[in-house]
């Protein structure tokens, strides 16, 4: 009569199989989740400087002086109390960062009461999801000037 089972041999190929697929597939996993955080983070920074110009334009001079960033965006920002809050009333000349997360400082974003917006580099140059993402955004990385004494309404 035979026996309907494994054998202990075969059941060590099978365990030893899975382990190597998932050596595999493990880092790229890890390399998926940084590629998607980059990505992330280049798109709110484009989505950033695009919302901030189309306020500017919409509302003008006088109302960009007064607004919070809750006013001019939804992207998730940081300031430099460290709260993410632009739900709440934080004030346009404030300086905001734009991070991949709470721990990392990718862009700094500073304004000006003429409609200047300055985009530029973080404290942290060498994290890679945030070399990455100047990668991908560097061109945003300037000062936009939505108004000032160039721009004529």
């Amino acid at each position: 009569m035979k026996r309907a089972g494994f054998t202990m041999i075969e059941l060590i190929f099978v365990i030893v199989i899975l382990g190597i697929l998932a050596a595999v597939a493990i880092p790229k996993l890890s390399a998926t989740r940084d590629d998607a955080k980059i990505s992330k983070l280049a798109s709110n920074l484009s989505t950033l400087v695009s919302d901030a110009g189309s306020y500017y334009t919409s509302q003008g001079k006088t109302k960009w002086k007064a607004a919070t960033w809750a006013d001019v965006t939804n992207v998730e920002l940081q300031d430099a109390a460290d709260s993410m809050d632009t739900a709440g009333a934080v004030d346009i000349q404030t300086k905001v960062y734009v991070n991949a997360d709470k721990a990392t400082n990718c862009f700094t974003v500073q304004t000006t009461d003429d409609g200047n917006l300055t985009i530029a580099e973080g404290a942290q140059k060498d994290d890679t999801i945030c070399a990455g993402a100047k990668e991908i955004a560097g061109n945003l990385v300037k000062t936009h000037s939505f108004g000032g004494v160039g721009v004529v309404r």
